[in-house]
């Protein structure tokens, strides 16, 4: 029961205190950080990554029970191979990252691990929504009207 609580207040705080992104604002980040071409994923990839994975919020919190792990923030990191939420079994925090820093409005720390999810052997294709909504599709409406 206490730990179906401190989950409630999780959810609870997170939900009051995430951000939301404007998919251009999102776009000029993800510029000025250098993601556009990363690994050879234009901006665009990105852009449909986070719309798909959390919407452009970085307080999306995803409990996959199948293999109990979460995944978090707007770029949806999972707990079981990038971070740690001391829940995890087996995790291995590849990152060096509590998960909770993922759901801070200050995507930084995001991007840095996203930089070493894609860095990883199955790149992109780590995330299960690029490959089913982004992956050999023209994603080039993901920038449409921004100026970046």
């Amino acid at each position: 029961m206490k730990s179906l609580l401190n989950l409630l207040f999780l959810l609870f705080f997170v939900i009051i205190h995430s951000k939301v992104y404007k998919p251009c604002d999102f776009a000029r980040i993800m510029k000025r950080s250098e993601m556009d071409g990363y690994r050879g994923f234009s901006l665009e990839n990105w852009m449909c990554l986070a719309q798909h994975e959390s919407s452009f919020n970085t307080g999306v919190v995803t409990y996959h029970r199948g293999h109990q792990s979460t995944s978090y923030g707007i770029f949806q990191i999972n707990s079981r191979h990038w971070c740690n939420d001391g829940k995890t079994l087996k995790a291995v925090n590849a990152c060096g990252i509590p998960c909770s820093v993922l759901l801070q409005d200050d995507i930084t720390e995001a991007i840095t691990c996203a930089k070493k999810v894609v860095s990883d052997l199955e790149g992109i294709r780590a995330w299960r929504a690029w490959r089913a909504k982004c992956e050999n599709r023209d994603v080039t409406k993901y920038l449409q009207n921004c100026r970046v």
